[in-house]
């Protein structure tokens, strides 16, 4: 059966419904837009029916649609497709006027000011479009200020009963279904203004009834709250391919979590042959969720849970009995085990992105790994201090950048010469702010000419013999050398930190 939200989804702005005056602002919207040349952001709650008049809208003006989804992680490829889409002028296979509409799906995933990058970007090319560009949301005020204030804006409500219910009647009337008029009314009381959400639950429950009443709609949300563990025990031991696929509607667990929970708890019953035939299956699960990530299309979700259901009980080959112990996924304690590693890595890679310009998904994903490999063990002093005096960093965000423990005595030395670097380059660049100008009678801190040695914080000044580029110890010494002119201390080398959790654990 196919999927009735795609199915009956409004192809002209006619049949948007719920909401009558952001559908008719949006209409006016793309009919003057040749006069004020916005961008428009539509918000709202999930389903009420944003990115479907979006749809219905480019149908209605023949405009050829680009639709991107901002919450793909490679988000520097959806502003540089955007940009394209958005700076082509009219063509012979555009439409009406030469127009197209860019549909930005899931605007809000730039995550405002905390993607610099991003958001700063796509507000730039908003500015500029040569096209009509809609961006869809759900939370309009996670999206940066700039970025709101570039557009005009439309907010879409949540769906009444009242709209819900013929909706409902006629897709009924459509796919030859009888009903009470009661079970529609109670589904639309159930879903709490979503559309979308009404439409899904009357399908799954015309999927098990013949004529639809207030106690089949009762009784299917009754049976959604089963138990994870009651369905593991019929899935791995009890039901056969059908049988799983049936017991997975009465879960109340999201595609990606039921996959975490058989992943995990297969292998307590399955063994051999059958055990690597049930990894097949939900590997092809995860390529299926991996797929509506990508797309936002959650008619992929079918495939993944016929996978992950049917095709696990279907690998069983032998009877199963007796009681087992499952538990929940391991997954989500390693998550709760390494929570406060992953905040520090975020927050060094929010200092990052702050400092360099760019997103914090490029700073953790594309910085910090040469940072890391750069300063492993703060083998290259020198650079690990400047680095520390760049980014502001702490004994313990020195420690997970570089993998070694924060209480050595490596680690404390080098944030200490990293916060008398800092001090040196704040000096050296107030003027007169803190000192007035005064000789000095051994001409400390100034060379033969009068001039102070220029103290940087990221930049190096100097060659090596070999023409390699070298960074300047801040007190004039060789990297690699501690402040009393001596070798690093031996034990420093020998120091691995095998046992400390850093940045690797994430490469």
């Amino acid at each position: 059966m196919s999927d009735w939200t795609e199915k009956y989804r409004p192809t002209t702005l006619s049949e948007v419904r719920g909401n009558n005056k952001a559908r008719d602002k949006l209409e006016e919207w793309a009919e003057s837009w040749d006069d004020h040349r916005d961008a428009v952001i539509v918000h709202g709650s999930p389903g009420v029916g944003k990115t479907s008049a979006a749809h219905a809208l480019a149908n209605d003006m023949d405009w050829p649609v680009m639709e991107l989804n901002a919450s793909d992680d490679r988000q520097a490829d959806v502003i540089e497709r955007v940009a394209g889409e958005a700076a082509k002028s009219g063509t012979l296979t555009a439409g009406g006027a030469g127009r197209r509409l860019v549909i930005l799906d899931e605007a809000d995933n730039f995550h405002g000011n905390a993607d610099y990058g991003g958001s700063r970007e796509v507000t730039r090319v908003v500015k500029n479009a040569s096209q009509p560009i809609v961006l869809v949301a759900n939370e309009f005020y996670d999206m940066s200020q700039s970025l709101r204030s570039s557009c005009e804006t439309i907010e879409f409500r949540d769906v009444s009963k009242r709209s819900i219910v013929p909706v409902l009647r006629d897709i009924c009337r459509r796919e030859e279904i009888e009903y009470d008029e009661a079970a529609l009314e109670k589904i639309a009381e159930s879903t709490s203004g979503d559309l979308r959400s009404a439409v899904n639950d009357l399908q799954a429950v015309a999927e098990e009834a013949n004529r639809l009443t207030v106690d089949d709609v009762v009784t299917s949300a009754r049976d959604r709250t089963e138990g994870i563990f009651d369905f593991l025990d019929a899935l791995i031991k009890e039901e056969d391919a059908e049988g799983a696929l049936r017991a997975s509607y009465d879960v109340d667990e999201t595609p990606d979590e039921l996959l975490n929970w058989i992943e995990d708890n297969v292998p307590k019953d399955y063994e051999g042959p059958e055990l690597a035939d049930a990894y097949g299956f939900l590997s092809n699960a995860d390529r299926w969720l991996g797929r509506v990530r990508a797309t936002q299309d959650y008619s992929f979700w079918r495939y993944a849970t016929d996978n992950m259901t049917a095709g696990v009980a279907a690998s069983r080959r032998e009877s199963k009995g007796g009681w087992t112990r499952y538990g929940p996924p391991s997954y989500w304690s390693k998550l709760g085990r390494t929570k406060g590693t992953r905040n520090t890595r975020d927050a060094i890679a929010g200092r990052i992105a702050e400092r360099e310009g760019t997103s914090v998904a490029t700073a953790r994903r594309e910085i910090m790994p040469f940072l890391a490999a750069m300063t492993h063990h703060c083998r290259n002093r020198e650079l690990t201090v400047r680095m520390a005096a760049a980014y502001d960093l702490d004994e313990g965000e020195v420690s997970f950048v570089t993998g070694s423990g924060k209480d050595t005595n490596k680690v404390q030395s080098v944030v200490e010469d990293a916060e008398e670097l800092i001090e040196e380059a704040t000096v050296e660049h107030s003027g007169s702010a803190f000192f007035a100008p005064a000789d000095s009678s051994d001409g400390a801190g100034a060379d033969a000419g009068g001039e102070s040695e220029d103290v940087d914080v990221t930049a190096t000044d100097g060659d090596s013999e070999d023409g390699q580029q070298t960074l300047a110890s801040p007190n004039g010494g060789d990297a690699g050398e501690s402040d009393d002119g001596s070798s690093a201390d031996a034990s420093d080398e020998r120091d691995q930190d095998d046992d400390q959790s850093g940045l690797s654990d994430f490469l």
